[in-house]
């Protein structure tokens, strides 16, 4: 049970957020009165059609591009999915190379790993021990059959910036040089709210968002698709989207969206503020109070709100389970699988050793969270690590 002196204190905000009270008035009406299919004639349904339209411009207005080129999905896996899938299909005739991280997350990589089933060659890239992607690396991998980058603008796990601004001009003026095409996408869906995320500056041609990462609902997200890059629809049917996703708009999580996105963009300066701060409270107090904690991901260039620890001859298990019975809410870096730890592939492409990849704890940190929580947390935490380094059973790393 959690802890009886204080309320639960959530700090998994990288796994999902709450929906904003705004975002969620400007969905009430459209699972009720306003119920109708917005493809449709009739007023009722065109008053559908205006709600879709009018998120479609607030989308764009805080990526900085033009409504035509923003996509609503039902979350980031269908973004990355879609953006990889389409793209590199369309632009098959050209060449079959795509170019990604070891550190992407799963949505990229097995994404990647079914589009080499289908005959394309995909470039691992390595990342550094921060978690970081070299753009010389990707200068090197480019070769007149690529034809797609896709690299994480800031990792879900350790925090980790990438230079996609760099990588996605590097990867242009190659193109230019080779006379073809090579088109960029990133996954920004931790970003909204902590990073500019204007997809001119980024100089990205496809951007992916999940909606209930920024305070707006599940089930929904945004693919941002330049316009003249080649696209093939994965999703077929009717003529939804602009032929480029099929099937009925939810319009309740459209109308979400874009109130969070719109939320989140203008709070970013004030959110970027309060959780730097007590993100960096967060990390001098471990390293202060706990030995064997080691930092992962960069320590500056990285998400405001994230904070990934290692802490040796330990098992992330027990210390999530003994942070719950405390009423502190926090995730691994780590993947449980039954009675034994399988270490996070981040952390393994970062160079983390297996034995203490398994002892990693992620906290991530919203605008709701205070220094009175943080504190908490650092009251806490030491005593934990001590009690599963003293009394946890040993457990099996599999590399």
């Amino acid at each position: 049970m959690p802890h009886e002196e204080t309320s639960f204190i959530y700090m998994d905000h990288a796994a999902t957020t709450a929906v904003h009270p705004k975002a969620l008035e400007a969905m009430l009406p459209y699972f009720s009165e306003q119920f109708h299919n917005p493809s449709s004639s009739y007023l009722p349904a065109q008053k559908a059609r205006q709600a879709v339209d009018a998120a479609r411009k607030t989308v764009a207005d805080v990526l900085g591009t033009r409504p035509p080129e923003i996509i609503f999905t039902s979350g980031g896996t269908e973004s990355d999915n879609a953006a990889i899938k389409g793209i590199a299909m369309a632009l098959r005739p050209q060449g079959n190379h795509i170019i990604t991280s070891a550190a992407e997350h799963h949505a990229v990589l097995h994404t990647c790993h079914f589009m080499e089933k289908l005959g394309f060659e995909v470039t691992y890239l390595p990342v550094d021990s921060r978690g970081m992607v070299s753009v010389s690396d990707i200068e090197k991998a480019i070769k007149r059959e690529t034809v797609l980058i896709s690299i994480m603008l800031a990792n879900n796990e350790v925090g980790t910036i990438n230079p996609v601004a760099e990588i996605a001009a590097i990867a242009k003026a190659k193109a230019k040089s080779l006379k073809t095409h090579i088109a960029v996408h990133t996954d920004a869906v931790q970003c909204p709210g902590y990073l500019d995320i204007n997809v001119d500056r980024l100089g990205v041609d496809a951007l992916s968002l999940s909606s209930h990462k920024f305070n707006g609902p599940k089930g929904a997200g945004v693919l941002y698709l330049r316009r003249a890059t080649p696209f093939e629809a994965q999703q077929t049917g009717g003529s939804h989207e602009r032929n480029r996703r099929a099937g009925t708009e939810n319009v309740p999580g459209i109308a979400g969206t874009a109130v969070a996105l719109k939320l989140a963009a203008e709070e970013r300066a004030a959110n970027v503020e309060q959780t730097k701060a007590l993100r960096d409270r967060l990390i001098a107090g471990v390293q202060q109070r706990i030995q064997g904690a080691h930092l992962n991901g960069h320590p500056t260039e990285r998400l405001p709100n994230n904070i990934n620890f290692s802490f040796d001859r330990t098992d992330s298990q027990w210390t999530l389970m003994a942070l719950d019975e405390a009423g502190i809410g926090a995730s691994t870096g780590s993947a449980c699988r039954t009675a034994s730890l399988e270490p996070s592939h981040v952390l393994v492409a970062c160079g983390i050793p297996a034995n203490l990849a398994i002892g990693t704890l992620r906290l991530t940190l919203g605008p709701e969270n205070t220094v009175q929580e943080v504190d908490r947390v650092l009251d806490v935490l030491p005593g934990i690590i001590q009690r599963v380094r003293d009394t946890a059973p040993p457990v099996e790393a599999k590399p």
